[in-house]
């Protein structure tokens, strides 16, 4: 369920719009969008900068792609098999990316389609024991490599960086835990 996070400039008069006053259109015209005061892009720069920092991990090494990995990763976390809707959902990539990534995957074996218990009619996807020995190898690297990029915070900041994360997720209706994750069928 979306939510609107923007606040309408304009008033209600009576029932009606006021329109808003000549002041703040001025000055909202001669605004100027500061990109790097701007929280969407810097945290979208942010992610683009971590996720090829932890990519270096798993590309080079084992030819998979920030997409490949995200598909592991999403599988690798849950207990049970899932949709690759749910790990387009989860990682919040493109289904058409996730579908390539399942693809080549389960071509090198890492990953498996099983039936769905509950609706033959639907696959579900689950690691193989070649897809979860290399995640079980992955692991250990990319987490000390998150400590690595997270190394210019003190620990209090680590925490309060982790309340404020969880804070713009639950503002914006997102799962924050493996618990929630496992807990639905999609988000």
């Amino acid at each position: 369920m979306a939510r609107s996070l923007a606040k309408s400039p304009a008033k209600a008069v009576s029932g009606e719009l006021a329109a808003p006053p000549r002041e703040d259109a001025a000055a909202r015209k001669s605004q100027r969008l500061d990109l790097f005061k701007f929280v969407p892009f810097r945290l979208n720069r942010l992610a683009a900068e971590v996720s090829s920092a932890l990519a270096v991990e798993y590309q080079d090494r084992y030819g998979l792609d920030i997409p490949a990995w995200r598909v592991m990763a999403t599988l690798g976390f849950r207990k049970d098999a899932c949709s690759a809707q749910y790990v387009a959902e989860c990682t919040r990539t493109h289904k058409s990316t996730i579908s390539r990534a399942v693809t080549a995957l389960m071509k090198r074996q890492f990953i498996e389609r099983v039936e769905n218990e509950n609706d033959r009619r639907e696959f579900r996807l689950r690691l193989t024991r070649k897809g979860r020995a290399l995640y079980e190898e992955l692991l250990p690297r990319l987490l000390q490599r998150e400590q690595e990029i997270l190394a210019c915070l003190s620990a209090q900041e680590r925490r309060d960086l982790a309340t404020l994360l969880g804070k713009l997720e639950n503002g914006l209706n997102l799962v924050q835990t493996s618990e929630e994750a496992d807990a639905k069928e999609a988000y």
